[in-house]
């Protein structure tokens, strides 16, 4: 919206998309920046990469583990599925290692975009 502010929107967007690590059912999975929002992407992978990783009951952390080994695999073949299709992964969470939890089922923060709405396996079976 042309009227939106920025820095509550971008507050908003980074909570509800990484909150409870993307897992909770009104977890945000796409955002879809139209005129001058396109322009705050840079700023808003900026504050993706702010947030802390880490075991749910440490002090600091802003992201958990995913729940199972299955939904870390099901999240990074969705990076890879949208990699593959042409888009741009501007922050990768996949390869974050946890001291203490190395074998953990961590991904961090990841932003995505151009993603192609109408062929892509990664904007499907985000939304489903």
């Amino acid at each position: 919206m042309p009227d939106a502010n920025k820095e509550n929107t971008l507050n908003q967007l980074v909570g509800a998309a990484f909150g409870a690590a993307g897992q909770r059912c009104m977890a945000l999975s796409t955002a879809i920046l139209v005129g001058e929002a396109k322009k705050w992407l840079p700023e808003l992978v900026e504050r993706a990469k702010t947030l802390q990783v880490n075991a749910g009951d440490q002090p600091g952390a802003d992201l958990g583990p995913l729940i199972t080994p299955q939904a870390k695999e099901r999240v990074c073949n969705l990076i890879d599925s949208g990699k593959q299709e042409g888009a741009s992964i501007l922050l990768d969470g996949r390869k974050i290692k946890v001291k203490g939890y190395e074998n953990g089922n961590f991904v961090g923060p990841t932003i995505i975009s151009n993603v192609k709405v109408n062929n892509s396996g990664l904007f499907h079976k985000c939304n489903n």
